[in-house]
């Protein structure tokens, strides 16, 4: 395992984030056993959120906790203020309520990392950073930072805090991957994959927290250009991350990695501060993944696997 610094949280943390986003899917069985492996090859960070499965994703991280006694091995990362049922659900009493339930259904007495889960353009940064700043005082929480926020709105709430006194936004997650998303994934989310995101994070060094970091299986063998899901097809598709897939082979190939250990290897390969969050279903995948930590790129490579080169 490799580790990085995110000192807001008090101890260095695991390059890629083990995510639950599949745990209704895939069963809560499966999600101890990858949870079990996942601590022995020494990953620290579980990604979870009030809004997955309804619950369900937290509730098994919580059952794990509980029976394995380990609540010191792993920092617990969660998200709040969801969208649901038609209203945007991004205000201070909203993260209130979620940060209650979900620390009942994580059975923990604080949250390593919170971050907010969406963003309204509409709701002042202010209060929503009062409130996150409150409960950090009372021990609920950790610390805190944002989830498919604007570099603009990020600007605007490091701005706010510092003016106040306040504790900022510790780090941002927002999509990103070798492949250039198309159009958004889901309904106000995020992604820093393009030139000017990827130039902010640069320029300000705000730790990034990569969703998708693997494209939705863009990369796998088990993707069929063209024929692939129509997720990956409407967001992933198309001639140009076509090229980017082709190149990823091809060093694999020359290298003797896989497609998809070279896209997460870009993820981690970024002039800023990257973490990558990984979705595996099986221990097999997982650690797939964990070997692309030992892949080095060099700045070429970075360049040319993104069509920024040529050779």
């Amino acid at each position: 395992m490799r580790y990085a610094g995110l000192p807001a949280v008090g101890r260095d943390v695991s390059r890629l984030i083990l995510g639950t986003g599949s745990v209704r899917s895939n069963g809560v069985e499966a999600a101890l056993d990858l949870l079990d492996r996942w601590v022995a090859v020494g990953g620290n960070v579980v990604d979870c959120a009030h809004e997955y499965g309804e619950g369900a994703a937290e509730r098994a991280v919580g059952r794990w906790l509980a029976e394995r006694g380990a609540r010191d091995d792993l920092l617990v990362l969660t998200k709040g203020a969801h969208p649901y049922d038609g209203r945007r659900r991004v205000r201070p009493e909203d993260v209130t309520t979620d940060l209650h339930e979900s620390l009942e259904r994580l059975g923990v007495e604080s949250i390593d990392l919170l971050l907010l889960h969406r963003d309204d353009r509409t709701v002042s940064v202010g209060p929503l950073l009062e409130t996150l700043n409150e409960h950090r005082a009372e021990g609920r929480i950790r610390a805190f930072g944002a989830s498919n926020w604007s570099t603009d709105r990020l600007d605007e709430a490091w701005s706010y805090a510092t003016q106040h006194g306040l504790e900022p936004f510790c780090c941002s997650s927002s999509q990103l991957s070798l492949a250039v998303q198309n159009e958004p994934a889901y309904e106000d989310t995020i992604s820093a994959g393009d030139p000017p995101s990827r130039a902010w994070y640069a320029r300000t060094r705000l730790p990034l927290l990569a969703w998708s970091s693997q494209a939705a299986g863009f990369f796998t063998d088990a993707y069929r250009p063209g024929d692939g899901p129509p997720l990956i097809e409407r967001v992933y598709g198309g001639a140009a991350n076509l090229e980017r897939r082709r190149r990823a082979a091809t060093l694999a190939a020359e290298r003797g990695w896989t497609t998809n250990q070279v896209a997460l290897a870009w993820v981690l390969h970024q002039p800023f501060p990257t973490y990558a969050i990984v979705g595996p279903r099986t221990v097999e995948e997982l650690d797939s993944s964990v070997a692309a930590l030992d892949i080095v790129l060099s700045d070429d490579d970075v360049l040319w696997l993104n069509l920024e080169d040529e050779r």
